[in-house]
């Protein structure tokens, strides 16, 4: 009579276990690394804007390098290619670090005019550490008018559009935050007030700004400071703040 083989996890008349055909024993496993999970992510842009259609735009960044964040990018929505750096979406998750959420179907507005629905979903490495984000940009433009035009007729507020610096430069997008403080504050940055202009540091600290190194001569120049003074009221505007 045939006697039954074995299962997962019993011992063989030799003494070893047997293991199920394709099952890896866990101590051999290795934890994937935020490029692991980008060469995955990398070839699925496509098929994925070509679903969506032309209208739509795929970009997947690497936040480790933000100056050259985009790893890849589908479509030509936005003018964007491999090697751009972060908008001020990306310098606000980098600031979030590990607290970023996803955010869904919001509305941005490229310098072109155009109108976009976008999402960006944050990644995260094996240890649940942001290293990175995976955006989706839909052109809405026209879609966007026309409800407009319905909105009005009906008398209902509409979501304003969120102006986004999609560009390849760095520099650009750190210049379009301090426009957008400037016109917050309504005169030039170079006549504030010392507590003044620790409030606005600090208002480009939580939008991510000082994540970068090289943003400082740059707020330093539109600020009319010397790096040194620079240094001096950020170091004192956190201890403000951790007190």
């Amino acid at each position: 009579m045939q006697t039954e083989q074995p299962y997962e996890g019993s011992s063989r008349s030799d003494g070893r276990s047997r293991q199920r055909p394709g099952v890896v024993p866990s101590a051999v496993k290795s934890a994937r690394t935020p490029d692991d999970y980008l060469e995955t992510l990398r070839p699925l842009l496509e098929p994925m804007s070509k679903a969506l259609g032309n209208r739509c735009e795929i970009v997947l960044h690497d936040f480790r390098q933000p100056e050259h964040s985009i790893v890849a990018i589908t479509g030509d929505v936005t003018g964007r290619s491999p090697g751009g750096s972060v908008t001020q979406i990306g310098l606000a998750i980098i600031r979030a670090g590990d607290d970023a959420e996803d955010q869904y179907n919001y509305i941005t507005k490229a310098p072109n005019g155009r109108i976009l629905k976008s999402t960006t979903a944050p990644l995260r490495d094996a240890d649940g550490h942001v290293f990175g984000a995976l955006c989706v940009n839909v052109d809405v433009t026209e879609m966007w008018m026309m409800s407009q035009t319905i909105q009005e007729m009906i008398d209902v507020d509409a979501q304003t559009p969120q102006p986004v610096t999609f560009v390849d430069d760095i520099d650009r997008v750190i210049g379009e935050v301090l426009q957008e403080e400037t016109k917050m504050l309504g005169r030039p940055l170079t006549g504030l007030t010392r507590a003044e202009r620790l409030q606005l540091l600090k208002a480009l600290d939580y939008r991510g700004v000082f994540s970068l190194q090289r943003s400082v001569p740059q707020v330093a120049e539109h600020l009319g400071l010397s790096r040194a003074t620079l240094y001096n009221d950020l170091r004192e505007m956190r201890r403000d703040n951790d007190d």
